[in-house]
This record gives C-alpha cells, sequence and structure tokens, in this order.
C-alpha cells in the first residue's frame, strides 16, 4: 500500500536526519522533493501545493528553530498535514432515530459496489446491527444473484424483484420497517462512464428513500479518474462519503490524498482485500503513519483481538514470559495470524520494519508448507524438536510433501527463535516481579486510572481491555528486551 511513496518520503527524511541543525535551503529542497514525490502519486496538482504550502509556513517558523531536533520536527509537520489532507477526523457513523438508517450505494461499474455492499453490511453486523441489504441494481447482469450470494455467506436477507429499481428501493425501505431492520443497504445500477441516465436513475432513489448516508464506491487504483468520478457525482447526489476499494493494491495513493481536498467528503471505509472481512472504518492518522513508515500499531492490535481468544492470549503471553515456546505453540500461533488477513499487510503496519522485508512478496501458501511440516510432527517431536534427525525428518518430509533440507532448516530457525523467546521471557519475568514489588507499595490503582473494567482513555484513544490483543503486544519487559545489547547485535542484519 502506497509502497513508492512510502519509499521516496523515507530517503527524504533520511536526508534530513543526517544534517543535524536545518537552514531554510534544507526545507526547501525537502519540500521540493516531497512535491514530486507526492506528483509522482498521482495527487491532484492543487492537494500537492496546498500541502506544500502549509509545510513551509509551519517549517520555517519558530516551530521548528526552536526544536531540539528540526529534522525530526518537520517529519512531525509532514505527518500531521498528512493526516489533514486524508481528512483529519474518523468519519463516525450515527443511527437515525427512527430506523432503518439508509444507505444508498453509488459508483460506476466494476467500482465494486455489490461486493462492498455485503462488506459493509457485515460491518454493520459486527457493530450489532441488523441489516437488510437491496438488489437495486437490475441493469447488470446477474447483479442480484451476486448480492445474493454475498448475504447468504454473512446471513444478512436480501431483497429484490424483477421491476422498477425506484420501486424496489420503496418497497425494501417498507420491508426493512415492517420486520424490524434497522439497517438499509441499497446496492444500485453503474455505468462504464458517467451519463445523465445514470445520474437520473440514482437521483430518483435517493429521492424515494432519503439516504442518511450516500457513499460513492471508487478504485483506489484509478488514481485522479477515481478523483474526478466523486466530483462528478457529489454535484448530483450531494455524497456524505467515499469508499475506497482495492486500496491494498494501490501503490500510489493519488486517489486517497487528493480525494477530501477536491470533493470535501471524507473517505469513511477502506476495502484492504478480497475478503469479505477484508473492510474497515478509513482513518486518517493510522494511514498517514503506514505512508511514513511508522506502521500502524492500533489497526494490528484490532485485528489480533478479533483473531485471540481473550483467554488464549492469556496463556500465550504466559508461555513467553516463562521461557516456553514450543512447535505446538507456533502452530497455534500461526493459525491465528492467517485469521488476521495477508502477511504482507501486516508487515506494512509493523513500526521499524526494514523496507527490504516490507517490499518482498510474501507468499501465503509458504506458510501452509510450514504447518504441514509441523502437521506431520508427533507431539512429542513438536515439544522437542531436538529429537528431529535423520529417519525423522525423512518420515516428516515424505507426510508433508517436502524435502528434508526443509525439515531440517525449519527446525534449525525454530531453535533461533526459542532461544530469542526465552530471553524476552526471562527479561519479561524480572520486569514483572518488579512491577509486583512496585504495586505493593503504591496500592491498587484508582478506578478509571489503569484498573480493571473498560478500557480508560490515554491521550485521547481507549487501551485494550484485559485479555486483549494489545496485551500480547505490551508484554512486561518488552521495552528492555528491544534495547537488550544481545537483541540489538541479532538485529544487526536487519538495518
Amino acid at each position: 500500500m502506497f509502497d513508492s511513496l512510502s519509499d521516496r518520503f523515507e530517503g527524504i527524511f533520511k536526508g534530513l536526519r543526517g544534517k543535524g541543525k536545518l537552514k531554510e535551503s534544507d526545507v526547501d529542497e525537502a519540500l521540493r522533493e516531497i512535491r514530486l514525490a507526492l506528483l509522482e502519486a498521482d495527487v491532484n496538482f492543487e492537494v500537492v501545493k496546498g500541502f506544500r504550502d502549509r509545510v513551509r509556513v509551519r517549517a520555517v517558523g519558530s516551530e521548528v528553530h526552536d526544536a531540539l531536533n528540526p529534522a525530526q520536527q518537520i517529519i512531525k509537520i509532514v505527518h500531521e498535514e498528512l493526516i489533514s489532507t486524508l481528512g483529519g477526523e474518523t468519519m463516525q457513523i450515527t443511527y437515525a432515530s427512527k430506523p432503518p438508517t439508509v444507505i444508498l450505494m453509488a459508483g460506476l461499474q466494476g467500482a465494486g459496489k455489490t461486493t462492498n455492499s455485503g462488506k459493509l453490511a457485515l460491518w454493520f453486523k459486527s457493530q450489532g446491527r441488523n441489516p437488510l441489504l437491496v438488489g437495486a441494481d437490475l441493469q447488470r447482469p446477474a447483479a442480484v444473484e451476486q448480492l445474493r450470494t454475498l448475504g447468504a455467506q454473512i446471513d444478512v436477507p436480501v431483497f429484490s424483484e424483477p421491476s422498477d429499481p425506484v420501486d424496489v428501493a420503496a418497497k425494501a425501505l417498507q420491508q426493512a420497517k415492517d420486520t424490524g431492520r434497522d439497517v438499509l443497504i441499497v446496492d444500485t445500477a453503474g455505468r462504464l462512464s458517467i451519463d445523465e441516465e445514470l445520474m437520473a436513475e440514482v437521483g430518483e432513489i435517493s429521492a424515494t428513500v432519503s439516504p442518511d448516508y450516500t457513499f460513492l464506491v471508487i478504485d483506489a487504483m484509478t488514481g485522479q479518474d477515481a478523483v474526478n468520478t466523486a466530483e462528478a457525482f457529489h454535484r448530483t447526489l450531494e455524497l456524505d462519503g467515499v469508499i475506497l476499494t482495492k486500496l491494498d493494491g494501490d501503490a500510489r495513493g493519488g486517489a486517497a490524498l487528493s480525494v477530501k481536498e477536491v470533493v470535501g467528503r471524507p473517505i469513511a471505509f477502506a476495502s484492504t482485500g478480497e475478503k469479505l472481512e477484508d473492510f474497515e472504518q478509513f482513518h486518517p492518522d493510522r494511514l498517514a503513519g503506514r505512508i511514513l513508515g511508522m506502521g500502524d500499531m492500533l489497526t494490528l492490535i484490532e485485528k489480533a483481538e478479533q483473531a485471540y481468544d481473550d483467554d488464549e492470549a492469556e496463556v500465550a503471553a504466559a508461555r513467553i514470559l516463562e521461557g516456553e515456546f514450543t512447535l505446538e505453540d507456533f502452530l497455534h500461533q500461526m493459525q491465528q495470524l492467517k485469521k488476521m488477513g495477508p502477511l504482507n499487510n501486516l508487515l506494512g503496519m509493523m513500526p521499524g520494519i526494514p523496507k527490504e522485508i516490507k517490499n518482498q512478496e510474501i507468499d501465503d501458501r509458504q506458510i501452509a508448507r510450514v504447518e504441514a511440516i509441523i502437521r506431520s510432527m508427533t507431539l512429542e517431536e513438536r515439544l522437542k524438536p531436538e529429537l528431529i534427525e535423520g529417519s525423522r525428518r525423512s518420515r516428516i518430509a515424505d507426510g508433508s510433501g517436502t524435502k528434508p533440507n526443509e525439515v531440517a532448516q525449519l527446525v534449525t530457525q525454530f531453535k533461533q527463535m526459542q532461544k530469542l523467546m526465552k530471553r524476552m521471557g526471562g527479561m519479561g519475568t524480572k520486569s514483572v516481579k518488579r512491577a509486583k514489588k512496585g504495586s505493593s507499595k503504591k496500592g491498587r490503582a484508582k478506578k478509571g486510572q489503569g484498573g480493571k473494567g473498560k478500557g480508560s482513555r490515554v491521550g485521547g484513544r481507549t487501551t485494550a481491555k484485559k485479555g486483549s490483543g494489545k496485551q500480547l503486544l505490551s508484554l512486561p519487559g518488552l521495552k528492555e528486551f528491544e534495547q537488550n545489547e544481545q537483541v540489538a547485535e541479532l538485529m544487526k542484519d536487519f538495518q
């Protein structure tokens, strides 16, 4: 996602860090490079100009001159302006006081309206809502059948009938009221290009159902064309937000970085993969962090919370802290990891991962090969991999359809990881002991200040609940683990 833009920014900031105290000419040179990077990413020219001017005003002022580290301060300014360009705040969905909340899906043919109608319905289900899908796209052959198939997969009913699209939408609205459905998602027809007939039809449907939200579905990979499409629809429909599809395949980022400033409406949701689950609210701050190589830990944590059972997460954390980690544990962790989505996407969310690793194409089928090797082992071999020699190695290779040297390589790599886990576990145990010692002096935390129950607010964000995915990512001793000299030595190859 936005790989080329991220690489350009990384090079620009690396040059700034090497200069120490910055002169105005250094700032101007960096801004020229940033301008070129954004234009090459197919960002709208006016958006690029406004972005550059805002950064320059702040970068040559006292905000940077008075900073202890001017280069870091400029990176901070670019980060904040990127967030603003992407929309600033996450769009919050509110619900109609008198259900149903009506969502109208519009867009050109091929943008992914029908698929994303299904994804949006699943998202509303995850929020505890009862959606009804409406097949009002009667132009494209099999569009309604596609919607019914998607509805069956997520257990959401679909209303449609072979008549006028406006009439279908009106009847669907009444059915939603009669059956207690609190969200109505209307999938409308598209065309290969914008024309009067398309706008007239979708305009009539909008007038009939009076949508609470009108979302335009656009393909992120079409760059400036996507923004032009959004402008044209907005003139007719008065859009409330945009749903960007294929964001995971967009290496440039022109549409995402242009649409808010050009159209004046936020990106509401983003489709990040082919699965129905690969759909999430659009968070400008998180995407800005990913573009600048800062990762996206909050999204990673949310995915972990969805994939991991709370009790299993606590057990896994305890085993690592105790310095125990077996191939059986590794197999289970891989199964959980697969639920979180493609590995390339997950790597992009992790801060500090070198671009050489991020940019590698990771074949998820390789995980299946590793899984097959481990499944071909006996329980004793999973618990004690040092037993795997000679005939055992050949037997495991035969059972998994791999070669003995692949089995040997997996065992060797696992042993190295096991050593790392034991170091981490040892440091974590010491940290837990110190924490317990300190807590006995300070007493229990007051409710609302880190105690049990629902997550507390920290810096404008909500901390995770006890036992959540965040617990795995903030194990006691993790900071010491990152600063440990031996670990730093092992990680030198990745610098």
